[in-house]
């Protein structure tokens, strides 16, 4: 472990007892920075790698003690209100966070080694084993972070624990190849089977990312294909069941275990006001439970396993 211990990952939150992330009871690790921006995000604050601060504007009770530690100027006040100053750059150092007596601040990001993750991740050891859960790293974008990645995977697999990524597919390839031999399952979203609507929500088509998830079924890797789904953005007839198709007849040349359909959800949506970030999308999307119902029965059409994933 003496090569690992000289890198460090910079993370954003770790969630434990996991139970949608991989097969089992799992911890879940956020890697901070995203090189796509997807406007249903629930997790604004993995896509920059930066630190950043969250700001509760409802706790804060303007006592400036944050003001006078931040060394960066992050914090200011003005005329007796307390306001974050965006621009300024943020260095993680966490004096503000550590003297806010309200909890109102939160600085988003942590830079770690893999010994400090596994401490943390063996604190749940025996619910892996009796549970067949292990340890899921999602983001933000992981394979932004191959190298840390790879070196904490080596380390869960000495001791058996079971891994899995989730990943959008839209690094180099030599990511993938690198993360294979360490991952028992890969998490891989299909956000638009239209490369020309990819290209327009994301800025690059899918070519890449179709590219990746073959070559991953090609390589013999455990793949389960996520598709989220948002009213007016990928929820047509055509993207749904070309991409059912798609994935269905990839799947006669290796292993994707199955399908799971992401309905979107609003639960990240307070955090864009604290990061000081507009929501991008200004209606509300979500589905009706009568509507999710009814795409239950429609999915049970195809001759492939396509789970409702409801949170």
């Amino acid at each position: 472990m003496e090569a690992a211990a000289e890198l460090k990952g910079r993370i954003f939150n770790i969630q434990k007892y996991s139970i949608y992330d991989g097969e089992g009871i799992r911890t879940l690790i956020f890697f901070k920075g995203c090189n796509i921006r997807c406007p249903w995000c629930a997790n604004p604050e993995g896509l920059v790698k930066a630190f950043q601060v969250m700001f509760s504007r409802e706790k804060c009770i303007d006592c400036g003690d944050c003001v006078s530690v931040c060394p960066a100027g992050v914090h200011q006040n003005v005329e007796g209100r307390h306001v974050i100053d965006r621009s300024a750059e943020c260095i993680g150092c966490r004096k503000c966070e550590n003297i806010c007596t309200q909890r109102a601040l939160d600085i988003l990001g942590k830079d770690v080694t893999v010994a400090e993750l596994m401490d943390i991740i063996m604190q749940d050891y025996d619910f892996y084993l009796s549970s067949g859960g292990g340890v899921t790293i999602g983001g933000g974008e992981m394979s932004l972070q191959t190298d840390f990645a790879v070196a904490l995977f080596t380390e869960c697999k000495k001791l058996m624990i079971n891994t899995a990524v989730e990943t959008q597919g839209t690094t180099s390839l030599v990511n993938y190849e690198k993360l294979k031999p360490v991952t028992d399952t890969f998490l891989f979203d299909l956000k638009h089977i239209i490369s020309a609507q990819h290209k327009v929500l994301f800025g690059i088509g899918n070519e890449s990312v179709l590219r990746n998830l073959e070559w991953l079924v090609d390589s013999g890797a455990k793949v389960i294909v996520r598709m989220p789904l948002v009213r007016g953005y990928n929820d047509s007839y055509d993207a749904i069941t070309g991409a059912i198709n798609y994935i269905s007849g990839l799947a006669k040349r290796g292993n994707i275990l199955r399908i799971d359909i992401l309905p979107y959800h609003q639960l990240g949506k307070a955090k864009y006001e604290r990061l000081g970030m507009d929501y991008p999308i200004h209606h509300d999307p979500s589905y009706s439970q009568q509507e999710l119902q009814r795409l239950e029965v429609f999915l049970k059409k195809f001759e492939f396993d396509i789970r409702l994933v409801r949170h």
